[in-house]
């Protein structure tokens, strides 16, 4: 594991955690901010023991979008500019080998396991991208969001043309794109943006507790099936998806967690799940 230098990566049991760690930027994001943590994710990608991610922001930002610097950089280049950090080449996940999971942050679709954006401050632009295509938001009352691609002459960018309309909607995404204004955690939570309302300072803690939930009651496999059937759906028919939903359940239904679930069941007692196999 390397010694990162804008992220803090934590693992906790079956929890583990990603700190953007640029505090005195509201955490704005450099390329080597976002190749730190798909490496990150990767690691919990790979770790048997995690069951999922938790993405957070350290002082009293998410993330604020793109670093400043780079911002006049490709404004002055016009286009935007590429990544050099190499060292940090990572696969995080796709097992399908899907196109649609090869940008970023369209690549967190791709991740075999959960991914929680706890959003405890402010969240605009390229940060607002991020945790748009995050699985869940947990998010505190009085955190602030805001689009921020008009009044910067751009378009809704980063895949959330296509994701946030999913989510709130395309009345309430275009009213969000357009006028760039800002909203707190709680219209958040109503416009069913955010899945859970957090107390100031609570949503770190909330995100975490819930994976620690879930690694009690659910197989991790079936975590994992689950998030790969909802995203690869969205746009299919119901005939082809239940298709696809009927060979897959006649798969897990030989497997040793199936097993396990009901024996677990009758015999009242927690169950003990086998970790993703990642061969």
């Amino acid at each position: 594991m390397p010694d990162y230098a804008e992220i803090i990566y934590e693992v906790d049991g079956p929890v583990a955690t990603i700190t953007l760690n640029r505090p005195d930027t509201l955490n704005a994001l450099t390329d080597l901010t976002q190749a730190e943590v798909r490496h990150a994710l990767e690691s919990s990608e790979r770790n048997g023991e995690v069951i999922g991610t938790v993405i957070t922001g350290a002082g009293r930002g998410f993330c604020s979008g793109v670093d400043m610097n780079a911002l006049g950089a490709m404004s002055e280049a016009g286009k935007r500019l590429g990544n050099a950090h190499d060292e940090l080449a990572a696969d995080p996940g796709n097992p399908d080998d899907d196109p649609n999971y090869k940008s970023s942050p369209t690549y967190f679709l791709g991740l075999r396991k959960p991914l929680i954006a706890a959003i405890n401050g402010a969240c605009a632009g390229l940060g607002f991208s991020w945790a748009t295509f995050c699985d869940l938001r947990f998010v505190d009352r009085s955190a602030k969001f805001v689009t921020s691609f008009s009044p910067r002459g751009l378009i809704a960018e980063h895949g959330t043309s296509w994701m946030l309309p999913r989510l709130i909607g395309p009345s309430n995404a275009l009213d969000l794109f357009w006028s760039s204004r800002k909203f707190d955690g709680e219209e958040a939570f109503r416009l069913g943006y955010a899945n859970r309302l957090c107390e100031d300072g609570e949503c770190v803690a909330d995100a975490q507790n819930y994976l620690r939930e879930i690694a009690g009651t659910g197989a991790p496999n079936s975590i994992m099936m689950m998030k790969r059937q909802v995203y690869k759906h969205l746009n299919r028919e119901l005939g082809p998806a239940m298709a696809e939903s009927t060979v897959w359940m006649d798969e897990s239904l030989a497997r040793d967690d199936f097993k396990e679930g009901v024996a677990s069941f009758v015999e009242r007692r927690p169950p003990k799940f086998a970790p993703i196999d990642l061969d």
